[in-house]
């Protein structure tokens, strides 16, 4: 059973639709109790780091995340704001401390390019390690939507597994032993996405 968090930020209903397409046994977690008995998470969001950190906390999904995901291991997804609040902190209209999976800051999307907008909002092309098994069956640069103007910069650069080119590397997707997430919206981004999906439906890290 996969669970996704209800923290009151994330675009939740493409998400379980998604998963729900692939035949995947998923539920909305309205309570933090809920993700106790489920076998992976998927933490999704939209808006703002400060608000995200704060709802996670106020709903008391905190504590529990941290129980499930670091104590218990259970296979994790974050996307988009959801990969962002795992970092050690953001510096979105402020410095905000993050969840701290990941040695990681979320700064600005910074183009040196006049013609490359923030925030980005489209198609990028990805280039992925192909030794990681939620990769599989993917092309060799697949096209993934995004929509971010703050990206998630790894102190571990081992940890990166994916990025995309906006006049310098921008992280795509980050791994780190149960813990899986990444800036684009797999949902959103059709074949491509739904094959992302399943590869996590299968994942036993």
């Amino acid at each position: 059973m996969i669970g996704i968090v209800d923290y009151g930020m994330g675009n939740l209903l493409s998400v379980y639709n998604a998963f729900d397409y692939l035949g995947a046994e998923v539920k909305i977690c309205n309570n933090p109790e809920e993700i106790e008995s489920v076998d992976k998470i998927v933490i999704p969001g939209v808006g703002a780091f400060k608000d995200c950190i704060e709802k996670i906390t106020s709903t008391g999904f905190l504590e529990a995340l941290n129980e499930q995901v670091i104590v218990k291991a259970k296979p994790t997804l974050g996307i988009c704001l959801g990969m962002q609040v795992m970092s050690n902190r953001s510096f979105e209209g402020g410095e905000y401390k993050g969840l701290g999976w990941f040695d990681a800051d979320v700064i600005r999307l910074s183009p040196t390019d006049p013609d490359l907008r923030v925030p980005n909002i489209g198609w990028n092309t990805i280039e992925y390690d192909s030794e990681v098994s939620l990769f599989k069956n993917l092309p060799t640069n697949p096209d993934f939507y995004l929509v971010h103007s703050f990206y998630v910069k790894s102190n571990n650069t081992n940890d990166v597994v994916a990025t995309y080119e906006y006049t310098y590397p921008v992280t795509a997707a980050i791994l780190k032993d149960n813990i899986f997430a990444t800036q684009f919206h797999p949902e959103k981004s059709q074949d491509y996405g739904l094959q992302l999906l399943d590869n996590f439906i299968d994942w036993n890290p």
